[in-house]
């Protein structure tokens, strides 16, 4: 592709977000940073899926009518009726049955004449890509431009994956639930098959799609993370080591969001008032409320809802707790909301997460160990208590309890099958959920020392994204790297 780039030109960036909001979000903030510092970024995107975000890039656009802060957007038309998918379907928190994941991936595989033709006409300098679009490696060695992926998790768990990947060491064991030591790592780490990511063992009908994201991974620059050095020093260098490729850490991005309404609305339109939630915490003492919210793809039978149920009740501490809008009232225990009234907010829909965790009356967040909700946690200052469910959820777990040591583990040892909940029932009992909430929003010198350690961590990530701190070197870093890589392009060229 012959570029028309002139090397005064700023840095212009497409960023390819996959669509699912443990992705999208930070993928957005990302975009946003980049614009921040200088360079023009291009989202591209489905309809349902620009309206979760317009709002707050129509604000940056309205701060910055100086036009040092370019952000625009491209619209990819999503294939429903060609993968057999419903309308509007274009976010995994949409998809209305786990048996609709192969089409969902397979609409996600259609895409990519729709971006070849949008690369080529707009040209950029660079490709920013979830890993979940593997074929935008073949676009960018077409163009003749760097692509860098994003995995939306952290060091500690990518490497983690790696080394199970190479050393297979679950080839070993007798059960799925027998712990076993992953090699090849800085530290000792254990882990059973039951806590692996579905994509080890193939049962998702997914394998081709995956093994197309390891032939990406080669064609790839580098690797742009949501995380910061401080809080995993020694993954973030291992990670470099094991793929052989730079890493950036530029995170943590929520960060990025300072003002109010931004917070409130990052992601999507929280189904709440945020004034109203915000009063609701204002009445509450210093770490008293217990914030509980297991992501926007979990699905709990009616069963484990009301082991959770009950034992927030029994725990008579207050509490947050978000579920989904699409469980209706059906899951509640009788007379649930009159008993706890007075020191309970249930939220149906989307919860303006950030906003609330950074209030100084929530001192827990139990949690489905997300590396968003993870680190924006950590973040905020507030421990966890951990309950993750698929994915690499266990492996954050891991990083939370084990190398952190800002976490109380609800118990769980195997987690669940997306579309499989009703037929797994419970896992954790409401007197498990009573003891552990109990035990953390109490004031032992166990938790005190939890509390301390989790509030330099937010101290560090804090001091990272700020002027000269880390992270905000390594984004410096990383557009001066990209500018470089144009200027011997178009040399080259010439």
């Amino acid at each position: 592709m012959a570029s028309t780039a002139q090397s005064h030109d700023p840095l212009h960036v497409f960023f390819f977000p996959f669509m699912s909001p443990g992705h999208l979000i930070p993928m957005i903030d990302i975009a946003r940073l980049f614009a921040s510092h200088g360079a023009k970024a291009t989202i591209l995107a489905t309809p349902q899926n620009i309206t979760r975000f317009q709002t707050i890039l129509n604000r940056d656009q309205h701060a910055n009518n100086d036009n040092n802060n370019i952000i625009d957007l491209l619209v990819l038309d999503f294939p429903y009726s060609e993968a057999n998918l419903p309308e509007n379907c274009e976010n995994l928190d949409t998809l209305p049955s786990r048996n609709l994941s192969y089409n969902f991936t397979k609409a996600i595989m259609m895409l990519q004449p729709q971006a070849q033709q949008l690369v080529q006409q707009h040209q950029p300098d660079a490709i920013i890509s979830d890993l979940n679009f593997p074929w935008t490696a073949e676009i960018a060695r077409n163009c003749g431009i760097p692509r860098l992926v994003f995995h939306g998790t952290c060091c500690f768990s990518l490497c983690l994956n790696s080394c199970a990947s190479q050393y297979k060491p679950h080839a070993t064991v007798s059960s799925d639930t027998e712990l076993f030591l992953v090699p090849g790592l800085p530290h000792p780490v254990y882990i059973t098959m039951s806590q692996m990511p579905d994509r080890f063992f193939g049962n998702l009908g997914l394998h081709e799609f995956f093994e197309k994201f390891i032939e990406a991974e080669r064609d790839t620059y580098g690797v742009v993370s949501n995380t910061f050095y401080e809080i995993e020093p020694e993954y973030v260098k291992h990670y470099e080591k094991l793929v052989g490729k730079k890493v950036w850490p530029v995170g943590p991005v929520s960060l990025f969001n300072t003002k109010a309404l931004d917070i409130a609305e990052r992601g999507n339109r929280a189904s709440i008032d945020k004034d109203q939630v915000l009063t609701w915490l204002d009445s509450k003492k210093p770490n008293s409320v217990l914030y509980v919210c297991f992501g926007s793809l979990c699905n709990f039978s009616k069963s484990q809802l009301l082991e959770i149920g009950l034992g927030l009740e029994s725990s008579k501490a207050s509490f947050i707790w978000v579920i989904r809008d699409s469980y209706g009232d059906w899951f509640l225990p009788e007379g649930f909301e009159e008993r706890v009234r007075d020191r309970a907010l249930v939220i149906k829909g989307w919860a303006p997460q950030v906003l609330i965790l950074n209030h100084s009356a929530v001192g827990g967040f139990m949690t489905h160990c997300g590396w968003n909700s993870v680190l924006e946690s950590v973040t905020a200052g507030v421990p966890l208590i951990t309950w993750p469910l698929f994915a690499e959820q266990f492996y954050n777990e891991n990083f939370v309890l084990n190398r952190l040591g800002v976490g109380a583990e609800i118990g769980v040892k195997t987690g669940l099958a997306w579309g499989e909940e009703e037929n797994i029932g419970v896992l954790v009992t409401r007197d498990r959920v009573e003891e552990v909430v109990t035990w953390l929003m109490g004031e032992s010198e166990a938790v005190q020392g939890m509390r301390n350690r989790v509030s330099e961590l937010s101290k560090l990530a804090m001091a990272a994204i700020s002027k000269g701190g880390s992270s905000y070197v390594n984004m410096g870093l990383l557009i001066e790297d990209l500018l470089n890589l144009r200027r011997d392009r178009l040399s080259k060229s010439e």
